[in-house]
C-alpha cells in the first residue's frame, strides 16, 4: 500500500487535490481511498487530507501516520505543524516552493532520504500562469506522478477531466503537465 499525506492552509484546495489522486490511482487500475482531516473550517487554516493506494482492496480507515509520501502545499506549514513526522525512510517529499531544502533550512533533514525523492516545485506561480488562482494542489499531483511513478501524468489529466470541465480543467491539466515536465528534469539531473 501507497500512502500519502497532504498538508495545506484552508482554500489550496488539500482535500480536492487527494481526490484527484485517488481517481487517478484508480483510472490506472488501483483500489484508493481519499479522506480529509480538519482542525478548523476557515479559510487559512492547517489542513491535512490522505490518500491510500493499493492493488488490492483498502479497510484501513485511520488516518496516515507513517507515509510514503508527504505534499506540502504551504511551505509556512514546515516550522509550525510536523509535517514529516512518521515518513518513512524511503519516502518521497514534494514542497510548493521555488526554494531549494537548503534554503529552506531543511539541508540536514534532507541528507537523510534519497535526493531524488526530494522535490520543490513552484506550484503556486504554475497555478497562477495556468487557472489564474494561487491553488497548487494540482501541479503538486504531476509532480507526484513525475516522481513516484505511481501514477501517470495521463491519469492525472483525466482525473482533472473528471472533477473540472472547459476552461478551468484545461488550466490545470496544463498546470499538472508542466509540474510534471519540471520535476521530471530536476530528477534526472538528480540522478545524473
Amino acid at each position: 500500500m501507497f500512502q500519502v499525506r497532504i498538508h495545506g492552509r484552508g482554500g489550496q484546495g488539500v482535500v480536492t487535490g487527494a481526490e484527484m489522486l485517488s481517481i487517478a490511482a484508480f483510472l490506472e487500475g488501483c483500489n484508493a481511498q481519499a479522506f480529509p482531516s480538519f482542525g478548523s473550517e476557515r479559510t487559512g487554516a492547517p489542513v491535512v487530507a490522505f490518500c491510500r493506494i493499493d492493488h488490492k482492496e483498502i479497510r484501513l480507515r485511520e488516518p496516515i501516520m507513517e507515509p510514503d509520501a508527504v505534499i506540502i502545499q504551504d511551505p509556512t506549514l514546515l516550522f509550525s505543524v510536523d509535517v514529516f513526522a512518521g515518513l518513512k525512510p524511503e519516502g518521497y517529499v514534494i514542497i510548493n516552493t521555488n526554494k531549494t531544502f537548503e534554503e529552506l533550512g531543511l539541508g540536514e533533514f534532507a541528507k537523510k532520504f534519497r535526493p531524488e525523492r526530494l522535490l520543490t516545485v513552484s506550484a503556486t506561480d504554475l497555478a497562477l500562469k495556468h487557472v489564474g488562482r494561487p491553488v497548487p494542489n494540482v501541479p503538486l499531483l504531476g509532480a507526484l506522478a513525475a516522481a513516484s511513478g505511481l501514477i501517470s501524468i495521463d491519469a492525472v489529466a483525466k482525473a482533472i477531466s473528471d472533477k473540472f470541465s472547459g476552461k478551468v480543467a484545461e488550466g490545470n491539466i496544463a498546470a499538472a503537465t508542466e509540474a510534471y515536465n519540471i520535476a521530471k528534469s530536476a530528477l534526472e539531473t538528480a540522478n545524473a
